[in-house]
């Protein structure tokens, strides 16, 4: 049974992390620091050492993160110009990762497969139709494969694929359905770890058999959904799922379950009661579509690179008109 006081607590302790000033600006000193090594890299085209771009794409990441957090719930403002910057971040991460595949063979990625899902999810809620197809289309095509971290426990994650896939009416290894499980074929065929991949998705089975269904009961349904993640929050620093300071009182599962439903015409609940759906990040609003962020300079310069040195560049393809 939920505990509302550890609840309670447990929020005041997520909120608290980002009022700290010193945690805030640790994040925005390693963005600096990472400024002059990839001016350096890139004015002096030195591709021995591009690597260290892939590298600190995260660290732009992390920044964008840091950014978004302080003005939601540090200003209390409703700005996402920070969340909108993250994404493109991950984005050219995954594209980027495959020039390596054949210089760095046993090199690790530096993204998990949540934050590829959340960015297709959020791309999707956000409007930016040609981004959301370019990353899929990846998605679709390396599924099974180890650059996508795909072996991944989080259920929630899973079940914003397999919504994302039956709304847009697609299919990952021909499925849209219980799709970790043909993953999980898909990496023991290839001998690769495959061991933390769900067994069930719980609470999201049940929604994704029925998200269409009439406002009762999908009303109901994320009665347990917020439970569910409210359960694993009040966890935090401790339990997997949604113990984490980066998305754990952040509840875009069920938000875009709502978007879906909007989209297609369908009620969905007016008010919440529960405190994870009353908290600056549950609250905030996006227009239709979001208009694209400032491009972060280093991302520009990162991608100006990859296509100036790299004929088979993923995104080369599309020429330059992405994020505008």
């Amino acid at each position: 049974m939920l505990n509302s006081k550890k609840l309670s607590m447990s929020y005041k302790k997520y909120r608290n992390n980002f009022v700290n000033e010193s945690f805030i600006e640790h994040g925005k000193t390693e963005y600096e620091r990472c400024i002059s090594k990839i001016v350096d890299i890139v004015e002096s085209n030195n591709v021995d050492r591009d690597h260290v771009l892939l590298i600190n794409l995260g660290t732009i990441y992390d920044n964008y993160l840091m950014t978004w957090k302080e003005d939601v719930l540090v200003q209390n403002t409703n700005r996402i110009e920070g969340l909108k910057m993250m994404y493109p971040a991950v984005f050219y991460q995954c594209i980027s990762q495959e020039l390596y595949r054949i210089r760095y063979p046993n090199s690790t990625v530096d993204y998990t497969f949540k934050e590829i899902i959340s960015t297709l999810i959020h791309f999707t809620m956000f409007g930016w139709q040609k981004e959301e197809r370019i990353l899929f289309d990846f998605i679709a095509a390396y599924i099974s494969d180890r650059f996508i971290s795909s072996n991944d426990w989080n259920k929630h994650t899973w079940f914003l694929l397999e919504l994302y896939l039956q709304y847009r009416n697609k299919t990952l290894l021909g499925a849209s359905r219980n799709v970790y499980t043909f993953v999980k074929k898909e990496l023991e065929s290839k001998d690769l770890r495959n061991d933390l991949l769900p067994d069930d998705l719980g609470i999201y089975d049940k929604v994704l058999k029925c998200w269409s269904t009439p406002i009762e009961e999908i009303t109901a349904l994320i009665g347990q959904m917020i439970n569910y993640h409210s359960e694993l929050a009040s966890e935090l620093g401790k339990s997997i799922e949604f113990g984490d300071y980066r998305y754990g009182f952040y509840p875009y599962e069920i938000l875009f379950l709502l978007h879906v439903r909007k989209k297609k015409g369908l009620a969905v609940p007016q008010h919440f009661e529960e405190l994870l759906m009353n908290t600056p990040e549950a609250q905030m609003v996006f227009q239709e579509p979001e208009p694209y962020p400032e491009k972060d300079p280093l991302l520009v310069q990162i991608d100006s690179f990859y296509r100036k040195n790299y004929p088979d560049y993923f995104l080369n393809q599309y020429g330059e008109a992405l994020f505008q």
